[in-house]
């Protein structure tokens, strides 16, 4: 056994797996324009706080209707006790909750049902919930809190817990077990692509609060092996013609799922993210196509799975290298089938799940749709989780009808990217053919090359480079839209100064905007939410420091929930946690927010070595559904060989650490938050 080459950026905050910066551009970096922003009121690093409170203050162009709309909406209250951090290898909730843990990986919900173990087969994986929960959505069944689907994504495995044969052997949390000449055990490869991917799981709650896996037509898993049809401008296109789809119609399986997206019409979005990492590509010439979301000349893949023994098709398609003599008779343009939102309707079992295309194509974190109005186009919005890259809006040509609305209205319509301005107006840039300098003589031949190329695209609008766009969410009654950044280290020490007195961006920090108008509208107005980090280098709305019950830093997972409080969950990197600067904020953990005084009250703190992600909750309001996803993470090579785990979370004592959901109520049974 030998350890695998590790790909990509040694960016010291990256969390395994995460894409390395691959855009060259020279578009303008959000944290430049705010830079020159606030450096224009001539602010010393003591007033920073004025930056953040009065960042929409009266040079906007509709600020008067931003702070019109927020003085007409109600306030949430925030009702529980703040919790402190916490390094403990348990979940911590507030006073007067409680907290159940509920299906982790490995458990059975469909075919014959087969029992966790480790050294289940690649075959029972298919049957049971995948690994490393992420984005998640409760689906009620005829408006129930106490029984729906539960659909969640799963993001990505660690081999190394996945698998028996591990045991023992001196493995980093990127590390898997494979031969001396480094291939793969194809039953091994099989359960890693088995437990990637979604799953579809019916849930409901007993008489005495608990809640249980109901076996259910409906419950099923999508993996990395599930046909898929290709919707919207690229399918069909010679772009993602290959051996398994001569016609460019279908792929097979989805990778890497984070956040996820809820149409109106009530079908779920999975959402790719760092799936590029996941091919070899052995040719000496790769076009942008592949180049720009960091695949290059290489012959190893994030797995090694196009090296399992006996050469399946179904493995050797994540080798991209140019073999036939046309792109029909090899998996040169397998990649070109991932990066895409994923739909799937958790109702119909037997439907297939479609990518669709016309959302565009990067490191998708997950879409966020604005309320539908009954005649209006459909608008969602989609972050691109890489250093430097950009935000994205989508906005339909056809109008939503309720009684007729599908997914097919998310294959006709405008991609647009993000521009903002330093005067806190920004604009939406579109992505289509003709527009904004895309033509065949600037290298874009059609609407498909766009979308195959999103990010080329945005890069030759003049969008502007963002500090990591993760999760986005809506304000249900004031229509602002917010997106977390969660951290850029690009800023060296010594580019400091008094309006940003950080050497650089490894807190991160939340954004939010109000559109002129509609959500369909080209131009918006933007502000800060917050910025996050420790006690002296951080800020709220109203531009104070954050407390000892609010400090956070690196924020990821974002909701708001019917009563607008602001969720939010953080994702330091396991290289980083408490460790250094990031000591003083623990485990990794959720806190909510008060949108409009910025108030923020740690809620959840995790255990050791994981990350807080994906939330839902039943129309009640009066469950919530909270996901922790790679306890134990930060073990190190040697402790891993040795049996000593950093986490044995969640059932303890020697057990090895599994992702989860977790299920919290209150004890008095009332409204989780309030």
């Amino acid at each position: 056994m030998q350890q695998p080459q590790h790909i990509g950026s040694t960016d010291p905050i990256l969390a395994a797996g995460d894409e390395p910066a691959s855009n060259t551009s020279p578009n303008a970096y959000f944290g430049d324009i705010l830079e020159a922003r606030v450096s224009r009121r001539a602010l010393l690093r003591g007033s920073l706080a004025a930056a953040v409170a009065g960042a929409m203050a009266t040079t906007l162009p509709f600020g008067g209707a931003f702070a019109a709309t927020v003085s007409r909406a109600a306030a949430p209250s925030l009702g529980f006790k703040a919790i402190p951090v916490s390094a403990a290898d348990r979940v911590v909730v507030p006073e007067g909750y409680r907290v159940q843990t509920f299906i982790p990986w490995g458990t059975p919900i469909s075919g014959d049902m087969p029992a966790f173990s480790l050294d289940a087969s690649g075959e029972d994986q298919a049957q049971q919930i995948g690994s490393h929960h992420d984005g998640m959505h409760f689906f009620p069944i005829d408006g129930s809190s106490r029984d729906g689907l539960l659909v969640l994504n799963h993001e990505y495995v660690e081999p190394r817990f996945l698998h028996g044969a591990a045991r023992g052997l001196a493995l980093d949390s990127e590390g898997f077990p494979q031969h001396e000449d480094g291939s793969r055990d194809p039953d091994q490869v099989l359960k890693e692509l088995n437990a990637h991917g979604v799953s579809v799981v019916r849930v409901r709650q007993g008489d005495d609060g608990q809640w249980q896996v109901v076996a259910d037509a409906h419950n099923r898993r999508i993996t990395g092996l599930t046909p898929m049809r290709l919707a919207g401008p690229v399918a069909g296109t010679a772009h993602v013609q290959t051996r398994y789809s001569p016609d460019g119609s279908m792929t097979r399986g989805t990778l890497n799922n984070c956040a996820h997206g809820v149409t109106p019409w009530n079908t779920y979005l999975a959402a790719e993210e760092n799936w590029s990492g996941y091919f070899a590509n052995q040719d000496t010439e790769i076009d942008r196509r592949q180049t720009r979301y960091g695949i290059v000349t290489r012959d190893t893949g994030r797995y090694q799975w196009h090296k399992a023994t006996g050469g399946a098709d179904e493995t050797l398609r994540f080798d991209a290298s140019s073999r036939g003599a046309s792109a029909g008779e090899d998996y040169r343009n397998e990649p070109h089938a991932f990066g895409w939102m994923v739909e799937i309707d958790p109702h119909d079992p037997e439907s297939t799940p479609v990518k669709r295309t016309h959302l565009g194509r990067f490191a998708h974190e997950g879409v966020i749709f604005a309320p539908a109005e009954e005649g209006q186009p459909v608008v969602c919005y989609s972050g691109d989780d890489a250093r430097f890259e950009y935000i994205y809006k989508f906005v339909s040509a056809r109008p939503y009808q309720a009684a007729s609305a599908d997914g097919s209205l998310l294959d006709e319509g405008t991609l647009y990217v993000a521009r903002f301005n330093e005067d806190g107006s920004g604009e939406w840039l579109a992505l289509a053919p003709g527009e904004n300098g895309l033509t065949p003589e600037h290298g874009f031949a059609d609407l498909a090359d766009i979308l195959v190329n999103t990010r080329s695209a945005a890069d030759h609008v003049g969008a502007t480079r963002m500090d990591r766009p993760e999760w986005g969410a809506v304000d249900p009654v004031t229509g602002q839209v917010y997106f977390t950044l969660t951290n850029n280290t690009r800023r060296e020490a010594g580019q400091e100064h008094a309006a940003n007195p950080r050497p650089d961006n490894g807190f991160g920090h939340i954004i939010r905007w109000q559109e002129d108008g509609t959500h369909t509208a080209e131009r918006f107005a933007w502000d800060l939410f917050a910025l996050a980090g420790d006690q002296d280098d951080s800020r709220d709305l109203a531009g104070q420091p954050l407390d000892r019950d609010a400090i956070f830093a690196s924020p990821d997972g974002l909701w708001i929930d019917p009563d607008r409080r602001v969720w939010i969950q953080t994702d330091i990197s396991e290289s980083v946690m408490n460790n250094g600067i990031f000591d003083v904020f623990g485990n990794n953990q959720m806190l909510a927010a008060n949108p409009e005084t910025g108030e923020i009250k740690r809620f959840l703190t995790g255990p050791v070595g994981q990350e807080i992600t994906g939330i839902t909750m039943t129309p009640d309001q009066r469950t919530l559904f909270v996901n922790v996803q790679h306890p134990g993470a930060t073990t190190g090579a040697e402790a891993f060989a040795a049996g000593d785990f950093a986490s044995h979370w969640p059932e303890g004592g020697s057990a090895v650490p599994r992702s989860a959901t977790l299920v919290i109520t209150r004890e008095d049974g009332g409204i989780i938050g309030a």
